[in-house]
């Protein structure tokens, strides 16, 4: 990260405690505790999960950050968790914990807020938005940054360059927001993830990943 004494880009003292397995951690324990009592299901559900009337209404703007720890099904956390724990770890070893965890959170809560404010301008509000997608994108778009010569395999067969992988991602999800309108995936959110990424190297940082990605491949 550049020098700045810009308040905003002032870095944290180096620390690596391996922050994204104790996120990971965390989500388990709390889809543990939905599947063990169903109480607790409908309270983690209602309470944490985003939902547009709730935020507005009943000034639940908790949700914009509770959101991303609720998660619908095994298969929902477990991707997302698997995610986290291939980019994430590689990410966190190169920015330190500390910056990690405020990307990680941050990230995750401003993409539910814009989220919010997307279904808020599309008249959407019986939408509950859950799970750790949002934050999780912008990892990934993070990771294409630092690691923009990084060769993921699709399928575990296909080799596709990192910021490739973001750019097919991101035509992706516009391609599923617009023509697969009945999905209940939040696609909007993720990309919201990638914009919360872009934003947080921009204004953080000091970095314009569009210019690193330009630079590497040119």
């Amino acid at each position: 990260m550049p020098k700045n004494r810009f308040i905003l880009r002032r870095p944290f003292s180096y620390t690596y405690k391996r922050t994204a397995i104790f996120i990971i951690f965390i989500n388990f324990l709390i889809f543990g505790l939905q599947v063990w009592n169903r109480n607790l299901y409908y309270l983690i559900y209602n309470f944490g999960a985003m939902n547009p009337v709730n935020v507005e209404t009943n000034r639940m703007y908790w949700q914009f950050f509770t959101y991303m720890f609720v998660h619908g099904s095994f298969r929902h956390v477990l991707f997302n968790m698997l995610a986290l724990l291939i980019f994430g770890l590689n990410l966190e070893k190169a920015i330190g914990s500390k910056e990690f965890l405020l990307f990680y959170l941050l990230c995750g809560t401003l993409s539910g807020f814009f989220s919010f404010l997307f279904y808020k301008f599309t008249g959407q509000y019986n939408v509950m938005l859950l799970g750790a997608s949002g934050a999780v994108y912008a990892i990934l778009f993070a990771y294409a940054v630092f690691f923009p010569k990084s060769i993921i395999l699709i399928w575990g067969i296909v080799p596709v360059p990192a910021p490739i992988l973001v750019l097919i991602y991101t035509l992706i999800e516009l391609g599923s927001q617009f023509f697969d309108v009945r999905s209940s995936v939040a696609h909007m959110t993720h990309l919201f993830g990638f914009f919360a990424a872009w934003l947080y190297f921009v204004i953080r940082m000091g970095v314009h990943p569009i210019k690193i990605w330009k630079d590497t491949y040119r």
